[in-house]
């Protein structure tokens, strides 16, 4: 029996979720135990994946002209950035990143190698593929930034408006989880879906994630 885009996008999702300790350092913010110059590096490393997505997103967007709803999906993730973008600065000046250090850091290559790979995928992916596998690491990247904006309010006092960089994505999306099912059924439809490429895309990006906050907890 052939599987719809809903079933489709629910399995890959499980598959591809991390396994918990792969990620050590959102568990240590849940506890309060993170210090502050680890989640200044955080909003540093931030403020180079955030616009560096929001282009990536919009060149798939691009190049999926003669996919609407692909098209309508990756538009939809690139005004999610821009968005978050917007909101990134307060989450920095609670943790005392002003202008000068933003100017002198130097991102760490553990953590910008995700950003990395999802500009390759907007370079040499099927749109229908970097859907499907962007949608599965969404799920996870979701629930590290409820947990985070959970543990900021309740361990480290920041504001509402400090924490809304994490609010932003941390909040259900039922439209743009429709739309990404949209797409999914349409390139299914029209026979344009590898699932095994959008695996191997999904499986990337996990391992890239996991890198990100290993990085940030042991910076190398």
């Amino acid at each position: 029996m052939t599987r719809t885009a809903g079933e489709l996008l629910e399995t890959i999702t499980r598959e591809l979720a991390p396994d918990p300790r792969s990620n050590p350092l959102v568990p240590l913010i849940a506890r309060g135990e993170a210090d502050r110059d680890t989640l200044a590096a955080l909003a540093l490393e931030q403020h180079r994946v955030i616009p560096a997505d929001r282009r990536a997103f919009r060149h798939l967007a691009d190049r999926s002209a003669d996919q609407p709803r692909a098209a309508a999906y990756f538009t939809a993730l690139a005004e999610g950035e821009a968005t978050a973008a917007r909101r990134l600065d307060a989450f920095a000046a609670a943790c005392g990143v002003g202008g000068d250090r933003a100017g002198a850091y130097d991102p760490l290559p553990g953590c910008q190698a995700y950003p990395a790979y999802i500009a390759w995928l907007a370079l040499n992916a099927a749109p229908a593929d970097a859907v499907l596998a962007v949608t599965a690491n969404f799920s996870a990247w979701g629930g590290y930034c409820a947990t985070i904006a959970e543990a900021l309010r309740t361990h480290y006092g920041f504001t509402d408006e400090a924490c809304a960089f994490f609010d932003s994505f941390a909040e259900p999306a039922p439209v743009l989880d429709r739309t990404a099912t949209e797409a999914v059924q349409a390139a299914l439809d029209a026979g344009r879906l590898d699932e095994d490429r959008a695996r191997e895309y999904g499986h990337l990006l996990q391992s890239y994630e996991a890198l990100f906050w290993r990085t940030l907890l042991r910076p190398v």
